[in-house]
């Protein structure tokens, strides 16, 4: 499925982790393949619906959201389930973020309408893989498999 987000001149991704340090070495990968400015930070599936909310036209919408999935206030679970909904966020594309191998949390996030499911990577260099990956993906360049 293409999405006319894929049309922006401007790449812009938003990211939800409520781990301090998984935003730090995700947004260092990001600035290490000199796409830094590519991504925005919240730290809970309020603030994406508050940082959302505050968005007048669609042009600046996130080409991607990326939500872990234990965060505090509303979960991955819940976000993903609440942008799915909402027929203003409905297209944007969701992919998880988490370390849970848990397959029943995966299938129910793919039900709900994630497009992907990535295990969080261990390594920097993994981490900077993973970067490129969101990044190609949101210029129609990579397709995630549905649980990666």
């Amino acid at each position: 499925m293409t999405y006319l987000f894929f049309m922006s001149k401007k790449i812009n991704i938003l990211l939800a982790d409520d781990d301090v340090e998984d935003r730090f070495i995700i947004g260092d990968a990001f600035e290490t393949i000199g796409l830094a400015d590519c991504i925005q930070f919240v730290e809970d599936g309020e603030k994406v619906l508050s940082y959302l909310g505050t968005i007048d036209t669609p042009e600046p919408l996130p080409n991607l959201v990326i939500l872990d999935l234990n965060m505090p206030k509303l979960n991955g679970t819940q976000t993903l389930k609440l942008l799915k909904e909402d027929q203003r966020y409905s297209d944007i594309p969701v992919i998880i973020f988490s370390t849970s191998l848990n397959e029943l949390e995966m299938q129910e996030c793919m039900h709900l309408g994630a497009n992907s499911y990535v295990i969080k990577p261990v390594t920097f260099d993994e981490c900077i893989d993973t970067a490129r990956r969101f990044y190609n993906f949101c210029k129609g360049t990579y397709q995630f498999p549905s649980v990666q």
